[in-house]
């Protein structure tokens, strides 16, 4: 029965994960005007899951990392309630932050349900040295060096535009309304009918115009930002789904690539239900941008997360991809600090608030 519970919690976290981060590599596709959400977030869907079965093959140092081997006793590991007091821990912590429309690390939330769970098992017996080398450091650099990557290569780029003489030009999307007045009488007894036309311009969408190896500037670019979102996406199932399941180690009934495969598959159902909220804060309000912008940010993300995934270094996705258009908007001086600053606050209470939940689950499972 335990067990049973445990895989119900790691299927919850990889739906609430899901539904956080599925739609993280596709924002800026979205936020440019490239495509629209339903194209974006099956584009995520399939490439993040593309990632997933990666994994089986590249990442089972993140598997081990997550398991909690090495920071807590191997005694410890092997006990259910423990891998379940994370999970639940992290996946309360992900879901609250995805119902609010906040973009936070289910890497984060997962190291706060070690850690809290780990106090609460073990007290001083918890490896804090580790904690702060494999988990904490990379966690706090991945987004600063995301965020000034991303500044100097957008300025490359938009250095070799120039030279390349594509310019950019920007279609404006107007709606126009119109609004019937009342009829009026004239003095010659005729009716006069009047109509008001509003016009608002809903969005701004800039494009490229010139040629590269005469092929369209912009067609060229939107194949490499769909390109570049997939990688992102890839990136990202790459990353997250041995953190989940390592968390199923313990359960020795199920071969490891079947979990990797059952976890990827409810990640997408997570992404494909419940991932709008989160959606639209990451494409529409850390910072405006263009294609080639969003390409840039992409570029930066994708190549991190893999990098980091491939080393075993549990960065996370989010604030890789967050630091990454955050330093767009630095170049282009449209960035909204205001949601900056929430989202760096909801970084700021994921891993307590993961930690508490994690510790109570343990003591609370542990006099049961």
């Amino acid at each position: 029965m335990i067990l049973i519970i445990l895989f119900i919690s790691a299927c919850f976290l990889a739906y609430s994960n899901g539904a956080n981060d599925n739609f993280k590599g596709v924002a800026t596709l979205f936020g440019s005007g490239t495509t629209n959400y339903k194209k974006a977030i099956n584009w995520a869907t399939v490439t993040t899951f593309a990632g997933s079965v990666t994994a089986i093959f590249l990442a089972n140092e993140l598997v081990k990392n997550f398991s909690g081997k090495g920071l807590v006793p191997d005694e410890l590991i092997t006990l259910p309630i423990f891998a379940i007091s994370i999970a639940l821990g992290a996946a309360v912590t992900v879901f609250i932050a995805t119902r609010i429309g906040m973009p936070i690390s289910t890497t984060h939330s997962l190291v706060g349900g070690l850690f809290g769970a780990g106090i609460m098992a073990v007290g001083a017996q918890f490896n804090f040295d580790k904690l702060i080398d494999k988990f904490l450091f990379p966690l706090i650099v991945s987004p600063l060096m995301a965020a000034v990557a991303s500044f100097i290569i957008y300025l490359i780029f938009r250095a070799v535009r120039k030279q390349l003489k594509i310019t950019k030009t920007t279609n404006l999307d107007i709606h126009k309304s119109h609004s019937p007045k009342p009829a009026t009488l004239n003095m010659d007894s005729t009716v006069s009918l009047q109509t008001e036309i509003k016009v608002t311009v809903k969005n701004e969408i800039e494009y490229y115009e010139g040629k590269i190896l005469g092929l369209s500037s912009q067609k060229v670019l939107d194949s490499l930002h769909y390109l570049s979102a997939g990688v992102v996406s890839f990136a990202r199932g790459l990353n997250d789904t041995p953190k989940i399941v390592g968390l199923l180690l313990i359960i020795n009934a199920i071969d490891i690539k079947w979990s990797m495969i059952i976890i990827a598959l409810v990640m997408a159902v997570g992404g494909l239900l419940n991932a709008k909220k989160v959606g639209t804060t990451m494409s529409k309000k850390i910072t405006p941008m263009n294609s080639g912008q969003g390409f840039t940010a992409n570029l930066v993300t994708g190549l991190l997360v893999t990098t980091a995934s491939i080393h075993g270094m549990p960065v996370s996705t989010t604030h890789v991809s967050v630091g990454s258009i955050f330093g767009i908007g630095t170049v282009t001086k449209k960035a909204n600090y205001k949601m900056i600053g929430k989202i760096l606050l909801s970084w700021l209470l994921t891993l307590p608030l993961a930690a508490i939940i994690s510790a109570l689950i343990f003591k609370l499972l542990e006099i049961l």
